[in-house]
């Protein structure tokens, strides 16, 4: 096993769902950013990046959505770094969204703009992506687990811990954020949320199923 190969599965190895920090320890400004650039840099279908990571450092916010957000409360009151990743809603070939990215991010070519449009919408309704609008957050909410998965794996080379999170309650979480004005809940919804920082205490060796178990070659 080589060197490198090594350092990925350590890594792999190394991270658990940190459920509390160590809070007195806080994460160096160009470790986060390069966790945030990893997440920021990751695939998506279509490479429309439907996605929006907010950072929430802020006492007060982070205790009001604790009370909503069952699965979060020992990582909200301790970790160095909390993300909130949302979700783009109603990413579709016309919408001022996709425009912007093919116009002014990827800069395509007018003339092949209808030609790109055409695959796009082929492509949603082929997966049946486009049914509904349920449908099209589900698509999108797929992808900000790459990059959710990506922000993690990179925290653990660099011996950070994290802490994917799912529990929280989706209504109040999208209700308090537009209250709060925190995000705007007309084009974005609540995807995951993850903490960043160094565990509290160690965790028990990683157990997984053999990989003959999982893993068929063909």
């Amino acid at each position: 096993m080589t060197q490198m190969q090594q350092t990925i599965l350590d890594a792999f190895n190394f991270r658990h769902a940190t459920k509390r920090f160590d809070a007195s320890k806080k994460i160096e400004d160009s470790d986060f950013n390069t966790i945030l650039e990893a997440g920021r840099l990751s695939p998506s279908s279509l490479g429309l990046e439907p996605w929006k990571f907010v950072v929430i450092q802020n006492s007060e916010i982070r205790s009001k959505l604790k009370e909503i957000s069952w699965g979060a409360k020992g990582q909200l009151d301790t970790a160095s770094h909390f993300v909130l990743i949302l979700a783009r809603k109603n990413v579709t070939a016309k919408s001022p969204f996709v425009q912007h990215m093919i116009r002014d991010i990827k800069k395509y070519s007018e003339e092949s703009i209808p030609a790109t449009e055409e695959k796009f919408e082929n492509f949603q309704t082929s997966f049946h992506i486009n049914d509904t609008e349920q449908t099209l957050l589900e698509w999108a909410k797929k992808q900000t687990y790459i990059a959710l998965g990506n922000m993690m794996t990179s925290a653990a080379l660099l011996n950070i811990d994290s802490c994917p999170i799912e529990g929280f309650d989706l209504d109040a979480v999208t209700q308090f954020l537009a209250e709060e004005g925190i995000a705007d809940t007309e084009h974005f919804a609540p995807s995951v949320m993850a903490a960043f920082g160094y565990r509290e205490t160690e965790s028990k060796d990683k157990v997984r199923q053999p990989q003959a178990d999982v893993v068929e070659w063909l």
